[in-house]
């Protein structure tokens, strides 16, 4: 049991606590359906050409499966970008699904996409299968992309959420860098399926290992099981004392009045058990902090809750629209430019991952000191002027600003607008509408995500590097946006960061 520096006879308070093993374990067994999201974003980089274009076309050298499946640019751009529009089908019924059955059971459930969808794709004899498997892995995505961050968010201590938060988007970028390296040897017909397959094997340990963390404290609240909250946020606090953070837990979801008489209970030597009825007795609810999930609908015609989900929805769309999805989708393309033969545009673009890894690992090192805003203030300024030098090196063909400009970018974009949206989601909504505005934020992110993948090859090929000042203009918008409506979140409990919001909005 943690013990108090002042006293070793009591132990610390739990907002004290940063990283309790538990907490933390929690934390990386949920984060590996980010994993696998990065391995079905990177998976289509560099076996792209021999999946869809190969020697023999749609002859076998096998006797069961084709070499490749035939698909001309377009269509294999549409094949690489469909995950997307699995992606936006479980942001519309993810908030529902977790409402009714919990953050921890939708993250372990959802696991089954990716199975299948591994499956599937690895197994295509048909361009209809491949896209189909894509779908079903950018289900789980969207899905997870939903309720992890929530997940994590609500089970994180204080000092630790940011770090924790911003340890999503570390997963992702893992995923995509070991999808990457593993691509390189699996390039070639017909080890290229094996490459789509093996997002399966941490799918398959996620569904395993969540059956051994705890059920979010928050969420069992809202659904007013009190006794089963107050266990699992001991469990996740490794013994400290949670006396006052679960009763700032319960009074800002179920009233001062809730919170006190729960206290009373747990203190006094009354066994019998805390159930919901209880706490429909008890005097001077406040209607403002009702336990009852907010819907689609509901969250809009709150005027307080409408100003949090249009702030959080609008960092999610901008961190689509600011067009980092175009440069990890077609990195090597882009590479190809420079290095017109050979393998080096391949190896560019592991590098590229590599720097992406590298700079989220700082943004998890600092999140929790700098603070949310400044870090995305300047992540969004270095994205912004590596654009415009990106812009420069494409149009008067400086091959070593070109590449510079680029490696810049996606280490501007990963120290901080990767993780910081994500975490947002838990940070800045009341848990009884964070599924719902997740669920609005999360589909308008994919479909950001879904518009850039399939515009962005189509408007390279017209008018090539001027491309890029369309993303530099939606980096001004996001920078202006941030500047003046995105308050500081670092070191502050959800109904301290409520009650600031309160006053602003």
């Amino acid at each position: 049991m943690p013990l108090n520096k002042k006293s070793d006879l009591q132990p610390i308070s739990s907002y004290d606590l940063k990283l309790p093993r538990y907490m933390v374990f929690c934390a990386i067994i949920s984060s590996l359906g980010f994993f696998c999201n990065g391995w079905v974003i990177g998976s289509a980089n560099l076996p792209g050409k021999v999946t869809h274009v190969c020697g023999t076309g749609a002859l076998q050298i096998s006797t069961i499966f084709p070499d490749c499946l035939s698909m001309n640019d377009a269509l294999w751009g549409f094949a690489v970008a469909s995950f997307c529009i699995g992606g936006l089908m479980a942001s519309v019924s993810g908030g529902y699904i977790q409402n009714r059955y919990g953050r921890r059971y939708v993250i372990c459930y959802n696991s089954l996409g990716y199975i299948f969808g591994a499956v599937l794709i690895s197994c295509a004899t048909s361009t209809a299968m491949f896209i189909v498997g894509r779908i079903m892995c950018g289900y789980s995505c969207g899905l997870g992309s939903l309720a992890i961050p929530i997940y994590i968010g609500e089970i994180s201590t204080i000092k630790a959420r940011g770090t924790m938060g911003a340890f999503t988007q570390g997963m992702i970028t893992i995923g995509i860098l070991l999808s990457s390296v593993t691509g390189l040897p699996l390039s070639t017909v017909p080890l290229w399926r094996v490459n789509y397959a093996l997002v399966a094997v941490p799918a398959l340990l996620q569904l395993i290992m969540m059956h051994f963390c705890v059920e979010s404290p928050r969420f069992l609240i809202s659904k007013r099981q009190i006794e089963a909250a107050q266990v699992n946020l001991q469990r996740l606090r490794n013994g400290a004392s949670i006396e006052i953070e679960f009763f700032d837990m319960v009074e800002g979801q179920l009233g001062s009045e809730a919170a006190k008489y729960v206290t009373h209970r747990s203190s006094s030597s009354s066994t019998d058990k805390l159930d919901s009825d209880d706490l429909i007795l008890v005097p001077q609810q406040q209607p403002a902090t009702k336990a009852d999930a907010m819907n689609l609908i509901e969250i809009f015609r709150d005027s307080f809750i409408r100003s949090i989900a249009v702030i959080v929805i609008i960092v999610h769309m901008l961190q689509q629209l600011i067009g980092i999805n175009a440069v990890m989708y077609y990195s090597t393309s882009m590479f190809e430019v420079v290095f017109p033969s050979g393998d080096m545009s391949k190896y560019m673009s592991i590098v590229t991952v590599a720097l992406n890894f590298v700079s989220t690992v700082i943004s998890i090192l600092v999140i929790d000191r700098m603070g949310r805003r400044t870090l995305i203030l300047i992540s969004i300024t270095g994205a912004a002027v590596f654009l415009v030098l990106l812009v420069i090196g494409y149009v008067y063909q400086v091959d070593a600003l070109l590449i510079v400009s680029v490696l810049g970018y996606v280490c501007s974009f990963a120290v901080g607008m990767g993780p910081i949206p994500w975490i947002l989601i838990a940070e800045l909504t009341p848990v009884i509408a964070s599924a719902s505005v997740g669920a609005i934020a999360t589909s308008l992110n994919w479909s950001m995500n879904f518009l850039v993948g399939q515009c962005f090859p189509v408007l390279f090929s017209k008018i090539q590097g001027y491309s890029f000042i369309i993303f530099c203009l939606f980096a001004f918008i996001y920078a202006t946006f941030v500047y003046l409506w995105l308050p500081e979140t670092k070191g502050k409990s959800f109904e301290d960061i409520i009650t600031e919001l309160k006053r602003r909005l």
